[in-house]
């Protein structure tokens, strides 16, 4: 049995209140890690849809590209409200049917399904912004659990391979979301009364199906690790309520590490950029590739807006795609060579790409310079959360990972309340400068990750030479 034992810290650097922690994780096979988060695959097409076709539906409907960034209030603020009480919540559950983080999941991704087979049909702009806090709010229910499932059920041999997987299933998700994009514009025609094309409409009917059956397959297939005797009774002696989870929150933001503080400011960076990058990446590419004036009127129908949109679809499936390809090589490299010195390359890579995006009219040369993103795409979604785990008290996981997406949407936020000023006044409200002051942000990030310490390897104290029984 792989364990972690310790006197008043836990595996990961943690404090437990003076007692010793024993975790005890069953290694688990490579089909299990990968069944495990299958469900992350569904979450992820959902997420996939917002970068891609949100935007372009807000357009369809007569938004301005000055109203992008208020339009997409939603993901920030959700996630800022939702993920760390989700995280609390879940930290405090226990059911000995459904577990610990499977509910959320669950309850989620049938929000996520409904919302998506919803979206096509809205008519107006208050109607779309509406239904994208529904499901933004979903997709945090389900999302939030997922990192702290991930940390509770693999011992920390395992944990860089078990982060990087979800990155595999998020850019296998995204990837499939942006070329059914493309796919579909092939296969069907005609728009609706509203101006949105019947191909976009087949995309999110198919996002509906995935995001629910992908769930169900994870929970059906991995069980969560039941706590001990102890633990099950400290649980149902503790306080509950929402006072009681706003309260957790910020106690664990005081006793924060500080070195998680550090990687604060490198999410600032990062997140910020990757909002600028799909607000405006369409609209770029329109103007540099399709010379579209991204201020003309009726830029809708403008057949080579039309054409950008599609193009946007393979861009971003082709990022998404080099993100699969390349997870389980950055969870190895990170193995190797420690995941700050991974993360700092994966973001240069990204701040190259996109800093020669603007500069192309052709648009298959696109899809080789957006390669970095992909790579940097990669390891966003999985090597900072290895340093994470090595510095918060593995009964608090919940919580810090809604604390983690707190640092993700706060910049989101910052972006979404701020951009339009910065867009107007300081980059001429040429969408090309946008994905550049991306980019210069991005390279930001990778210059602060050299501020961070990582925290040393954890190792196993003793490896199980049998591999974990098949789940139920």
């Amino acid at each position: 049995m792989s364990q972690a034992t310790s006197t008043s810290m836990n595996e990961h650097g943690g404090t437990s209140a003076g007692r010793t922690v024993v975790r005890a994780k069953p290694l688990m096979s490579m089909r299990q890690i990968l069944l495990m988060n299958l469900g992350f695959f569904g979450i992820q097409y959902s997420f996939g849809m917002q970068q891609t076709a949100i935007n372009p539906i807000y357009t369809y409907l007569g938004a301005s590209p000055e109203e992008l960034p208020l339009l997409n209030l939603a993901g920030p603020i959700t996630g800022l409200l939702i993920q760390p009480m989700i995280g609390a919540w879940s930290d405090r559950t226990w059911h000995p049917r459904w577990g610990r983080r499977k509910p959320f999941f669950i309850v989620g991704a049938i929000g996520c399904s409904i919302c998506l087979f919803l979206f096509p049909f809205v008519s107006a702009i208050w109607m779309a912004a509406l239904l994208l806090w529904l499901l933004d709010a979903s997709n945090n229910t389900a999302m939030e659990p997922y990192k702290a499932f991930i940390a509770d059920r693999l011992p920390p041999s395992q944990l860089a391979k078990g982060f990087l997987a979800q990155s595999f299933f998020a850019g296998l998700g995204i990837t499939l979301a942006n070329l059914s994009l493309v796919v579909f514009q092939s296969m069907i025609s005609g728009a609706m009364a509203s101006g949105i094309p019947y191909w976009v409409v087949g995309a999110f009917m198919l996002g509906s199906v995935c995001s629910i059956a992908t769930v169900l397959v994870s929970v059906l297939s991995t069980a969560e690790l039941p706590p001990s005797d102890e633990e099950l009774a400290a649980l149902r002696a503790e306080k509950h309520g929402p006072g009681r989870m706003i309260s957790e929150i910020r106690e664990a933001i005081v006793d924060m590490p500080v070195e998680l503080r550090k990687l604060a400011l490198v999410y600032f960076f990062q997140w910020f950029a990757m909002n600028c990058y799909w607000q405006f990446i369409t609209l770029s590419m329109a103007q540099s590739i399709w010379d579209v004036d991204p201020h003309a009127e009726h830029l809708a129908s403008n057949e080579g807006y039309t054409q950008a949109t599609a193009w946007t679809g393979m861009v971003n499936g082709w990022y998404n795609i080099v993100t699969f390809m390349v997870s389980f090589a950055l969870a190895s490299a990170a193995r190797r060579r420690g995941a700050k010195l991974v993360h700092i390359a994966a973001l240069l890579c990204a701040t190259v790409g996109l800093l020669i995006v603007p500069h192309l009219d052709n648009k298959w040369l696109v899809l080789v310079a957006i390669t970095g993103l992909g790579i940097a795409w990669a390891s966003i979604l999985g090597v900072p959360y290895i340093m994470a785990v090595r510095m918060i008290p593995s009964t608090r996981y919940g919580v810090y990972m809604g604390i983690i997406n707190m640092m993700i949407v706060i910049p989101m936020l910052i972006q979404t309340v701020s951009f339009s000023w910065i867009y107007s006044h300081l980059l001429g409200s040429n969408p090309n400068n946008a994905i550049t002051f991306a980019a210069v942000f991005l390279g930001l990030a990778a210059a602060a990750m050299l501020w961070i310490k990582e925290p040393p390897i954890v190792r196993d104290v003793e490896d199980l030479s049998t591999q974990l029984p098949a789940a139920h």
